[in-house]
């Protein structure tokens, strides 16, 4: 199986290796809230894939694919109090801006996404609070939590989308069970940093992609069905 043009390697005898190597090209995916659809697709880059985690790179100009109002209007230009009942479609685009690293412990209900400036100036992380990543033959899924939590060099850090996140309670699109299991995580996410343990103290900021790597394409049936997926 290919995806972005590379071959996924399997092992001896045919079956599926359990990592990917360096260099992969795969998708990472989500699900749409309240449904089954995925709705946000980036092919993206294996930096390092084992049993303690799953780090990848999205190139900047990647081709991605990114929920849309039904009469194309960004998400994020609708009022938040119609934002997530209006009808919704997707749309290709590409990824502006420099590249973004992100970082995912398997199991883990967060993902942490490193943010540059031009010229490689570290800017910050982002913690995406979500649903453990699901694998599956040609990359993750997940499906996001809309609450997350920017930190900055320092290991100063704050809340992000709160509103959207209580929006989201109200609209339907998470029962209080999930909303307290998403709160839950997010402190769990908040002693992670206030300790600095990893990711943070890795020295992820000074990571630099290879410069052979290119930049994955957005495969035609980016939003199929995955076969025996786990976490």
């Amino acid at each position: 199986m290919t995806e972005g043009g590379t071959t996924m390697r399997g092992a001896a005898g045919g079956a599926a290796r359990p990592y990917w190597a360096p260099g992969t090209q795969i998708l990472w995916r989500y699900r749409e809230n309240g449904g089954a659809r995925i709705h946000i697709a980036r092919p993206v880059t294996v930096v390092r894939d084992d049993s303690e985690l799953l780090a990848v790179w999205m190139a900047p100009g990647t081709e991605c694919v990114r929920p849309v109002l039904a009469d194309g209007t960004p998400v994020h230009q609708e009022p938040l109090a119609t934002r997530y009942t209006k009808p919704r479609a997707v749309q290709r685009d590409r990824w502006s801006g420099t590249g973004v690293l992100k970082l995912a412990r398997p199991g883990e209900p967060w993902s942490v996404w490193l943010f540059w400036e031009p010229g490689w100036r570290f800017k910050n992380w982002y913690v995406n609070l979500e649903e453990p990543l699901v694998r599956w033959a040609g990359g993750v899924d997940s499906e996001d939590h809309f609450l997350d939590i920017s930190v900055q060099p320092d290991g100063g850090w704050h809340w992000r989308d709160e509103d959207e996140f209580a929006q989201a309670q109200r609209d339907g699109l998470m029962d209080s069970a999930l909303a307290g299991r998403v709160r839950e995580a997010g402190r769990a996410a908040v002693a992670v940093i206030d300790a600095w343990g990893p990711p943070f103290a890795d020295g992820w900021e000074n990571w630099r992609p290879d410069p052979s790597w290119t930049v994955p394409s957005l495969p035609q049936d980016w939003d199929r069905t995955p076969v025996h997926a786990s976490p």
